[in-house]
């Protein structure tokens, strides 16, 4: 009789098929009741609702979202594709969430099916899927996009109410950014029987956006086909986030924009105002080494690193060999040690040449590789990391645990990160320079793994750029600072992020020392 881990390994052999081929969600249909009991016990799977389960880490914890998070969209794709084929569509509002890159899991999904009544149905971590029957209003064009069906972005804009611009004003700019002729538009109202209503939103959206040519365009041409139009505004932000002269038709990049656009005023308001660059940069840098051993401990145990004092005390004297010393090849802690120092003094580098005037965001763009290669190098060194993943940015999928925001695609990556650093060069206060930088640098997550250390190098680069002293983002307040980044990248709000690294400022330098000693 074969041994439990034989019998194990049997099973997860089978379900590697599925992980690999429908994104980790399985039917109960595809395995055994043996292969299933096994793997659920053992914790490779967990159930999501009646005969549909998701792959699953064994070492998760209780309460760990991350294994459904990663798995959201694909469940999504699989059980509605099984359930229904494509008799169904997502609303017009999720539908445009996804054209416009949603990076967010929703609470609550709504689709529109041909047949059937209305049902609820309860998925895990307090999301759900609401069904309801449309059979006359179901949408006659659909187009998939993440493995769902989904309204093409012209017919989801004209079906679209205007609740949707008040409460999801962004996915509305930048939905609208994303049309390339008003014809699109009136191509789908023209022969949807008018869409009076959404013609007067839209021609007012447009308008309200700068783009008056578009507005033009949507009220003559239905009022030459015999409607009437009144023309209306549907936002309720007080300025567009988006330039209305923008060509470009990334929703990532769009989305970057407007994050950056529409936070950097609560920034400016929030944040304590620049010392200006020190007279003295020696003397500045000198503070910056100080606060080496503080730094590296803290950040490294926010990422799970059980580092001593001791150990970075030995790593920054240069008593790191791992041709010598086991613990130094193998260890993890000591890997990470020697990564970040080495790290440390090439950000130290690049705020020399900052402090000297150079463009702060032109340093960062060049920089940060060179950061990121660093943290790395040892661990290339001792062959833990494969030298080919030094080149740049990762090559396929990641995901942040316990967190609702998915990071931008692996295709999104190039633009989205010259984006970053196009607004990096061109934003002229420090303080949105480092607290937006830093945030959008985890929002997207160009790396495989380092992407939290390199996003605090890369706040505190910036704030040398304004005089403002190194924070270290203390271990203690773990719990704070993720909330914070979390409730910028899922509920859009900045204000906490601002106040947090404001908080960790006043919290790790004197106010003496940040007004008058770094002046001298």
């Amino acid at each position: 009789m074969a041994k439990p881990n034989v019998r194990l390994a049997e099973s997860l052999k089978v379900l590697r098929r599925f992980q690999d081929k429908h994104g980790g969600v399985v039917e109960s249909l595809d395995l055994t009741e043996t292969h299933r009991a096994r793997l659920v016990e053992a914790g490779f799977m967990r159930p999501v609702i009646k005969g549909w389960y998701i792959c699953a880490n064994p070492t998760g914890q209780p309460g760990d979202t991350t294994a459904w998070f990663t798995s959201y969209w694909s469940f999504l794709s699989g059980y509605l594709g099984k359930r229904f084929g494509k008799r169904y569509c997502l609303n017009s509002e999720v539908s445009l969430a996804l054209h416009t890159g949603i990076t967010t899991v929703p609470g609550q999904l709504t689709v529109v099916t041909k047949e059937g009544g209305v049902s609820k149905i309860d998925l895990p971590h307090g999301t759900s899927i609401m069904l309801y029957a449309d059979p006359k209003n179901f949408p006659g064009n659909r187009i998939e996009v993440n493995g769902l069906q989904v309204q093409p972005l012209p017919e989801a804009l004209c079906r679209a109410g205007p609740n949707f611009f008040r409460s999801r004003p962004r996915e509305a700019e930048i939905a609208l950014a994303m049309v390339r002729d008003p014809g699109e538009l009136l191509t789908f109202m023209l022969s949807a029987d008018g869409y009076p209503a959404a013609a007067g939103r839209l021609a007012g959206a447009y308008r309200f956006l700068g783009k008056p040519e578009f507005t033009e365009r949507i009220v003559t041409t239905m009022k030459r086909a015999g409607y009437v139009v009144r023309e209306i505004n549907p936002f309720e932000i007080s300025v567009p986030t988006l330039l209305p002269g923008a060509r470009e038709r990334s929703p990532y990049v769009l989305r970057l924009r407007s994050m950056w656009e529409s936070w950097r005023r609560e920034v400016i308001k929030l944040f304590p105002g620049a010392p200006g660059l020190p007279r003295a940069s020696q003397r500045y840098l000198d503070t910056v080494t100080e606060r080496y051993v503080a730094d590296a401990y803290n950040s490294l145990s926010i990422e799970g690193y059980q580092v001593t004092e001791e150990l970075l005390q030995r790593v920054a004297r240069g008593g790191w060999n791992p041709d010598a010393d086991v613990a130094d090849s193998k260890g993890r802690e000591a890997l990470a040690a020697r990564g970040y120092y080495q790290a440390f003094n090439r950000v130290k580098a690049s705020i020399q040449r900052i402090l000297k005037g150079s463009n702060a965001g032109q340093v960062a763009r060049t920089g940060h590789h060179e950061w990121y290669g660093e943290l790395f190098a040892p661990a290339v060194t001792v062959g833990i990391v494969k030298r080919h993943e030094l080149a740049g940015y990762r090559s396929g999928p990641v995901y942040i645990r316990n967190s609702q925001h998915t990071p931008l695609p692996r295709e999104a990556l190039l633009d989205a990160m010259e984006t970053l650093f196009d607004l990096l060069e061109h934003e002229p206060e420090a303080a949105v320079r480092a607290v937006l930088g830093h945030h959008l640098f985890v929002f997207i997550h160009p790396y495989f793994d380092g992407n939290g250390r390199i996003g605090r190098f890369l706040m505190n680069a910036m704030l040398a750029s304004g005089g403002y002293p190194w924070i270290v983002i203390r271990f203690k307040q773990r719990a704070q600072y993720m909330a914070a980044l979390e409730a910028a990248s899922v509920q859009g709000g900045i204000k906490p992020l601002v106040k947090f690294i404001a908080q960790e400022m006043r919290a790790g330098t004197p106010r003496a020392r940040t007004k008058r000693s770094l002046k001298k």
